[in-house]
């Protein structure tokens, strides 16, 4: 029997979205997702599709909803994400449901996971070793990720890195990568065979693409990583490609101030990010050339 997303056709699929709800595995998360607009049950289907399904019954790590306001139906219609009950954002236009439903699940693993030192970080796979790029907007590392993904690496997540305290492993999350502007049409002439979903236009965060996790990426989303490098990339126009060691001391900085929950986890935190800086050997990237930074990053193995 598929369990898949894949395994519902459009019609169920949008069914299950306008009543009781899509029981969803995200990585190590179970939510259910509802919501009643056709074009949204689309985007899911294609982007969403490797996904199992998760079990009806649940229990269920969050309950969200993307709803358009009655009231708003047919002048400037609405999307307005709910958690568990709660709206966290402002309403944004009807054409932005699915950037808000994958921006407003981000924000409930943010708010959720705090088992986990959840650092902002993207983090890939290759051999059982993994390297994790923490790093502010802005600085290129979904892109770098979102190449290295089509180069033969797994995906963990291009946003969170979660190491858990227990064995300080990573836990993979593998979701859906959100290209920027520039980006969109840099990683559409680099991996021509990715699945990129539909532009969105002038978001908060400007133009936005989606891009399909890889199928095998999902299905290893139990299967947690060792983490052996920390790579602080930055993209600098017509820079050379630059891989530098970094101290330890800077490194520990790097790593706490990319961390959405170091000071809620306290000493854990503090334990935590120390021992993770003296396992991994630590670098500085600057690129502006994706394929010579895939090849920076490869070298590494070696």
């Amino acid at each position: 029997m598929n369990n898949r997303l894949d395994g519902l056709t459009d019609g169920q699929l949008s069914q299950r979205l306008r009543t009781d709800g899509l029981p969803l595995k995200i990585g190590c998360f179970d939510a259910r997702i509802r919501t009643s607009g056709l074009e949204l049950a689309t985007l899911a289907h294609s982007l969403y599709r490797d996904y199992s399904l998760a079990d009806d019954d649940g229990p269920f790590d969050f309950h969200v909803r993307v709803a358009s306001p009655l009231a708003r139906r047919f002048t400037r219609p609405q999307a307005v994400f709910h958690w568990d009950g709660g709206q966290p954002f402002e309403p944004l236009p009807a054409g932005l449901a699915f950037p808000l439903l994958e921006w407003g699940i981000n924000w409930c693993i943010a708010n959720r996971a705090h088992r986990y030192l959840m650092l902002h970080s993207a983090c890939v796979e290759k051999n059982g070793d993994a390297v994790l790029f923490p790093a502010w907007p802005g600085h290129g590392k979904t892109t770098l990720c979102a190449a290295l993904i089509n180069r033969g690496w797994r995906l963990l997540s291009d946003e969170f890195g979660l190491v858990r305290p227990e064995d300080d492993l990573l836990q993979p999350l593998p979701r859906p990568l959100p290209l920027k502007n520039e980006s969109i049409e840099v990683i559409r002439g680099f991996a021509p065979d990715a699945y990129l979903g539909p532009v969105f236009p002038k978001t908060r965060k400007g133009d936005v693409a989606h891009m399909r996790p890889p199928a095998d990426s999902i299905a290893r989303a139990e299967e947690p990583a060792v983490p052996r490098w920390l790579v602080f990339p930055r993209w600098v126009a017509d820079s050379p490609t630059k891989l530098e060691p970094m101290p330890g001391p800077e490194a520990f900085f790097m790593v706490a101030t990319n961390a959405f929950n170091y000071e809620v986890r306290g000493e854990a935190g503090f334990r935590t990010v120390t021992r993770l800086v003296r396992s991994c050997s630590a670098y500085r990237l600057v690129y502006s050339n994706l394929e010579e930074a895939v090849d920076a990053i490869n070298g590494l193995l070696n």
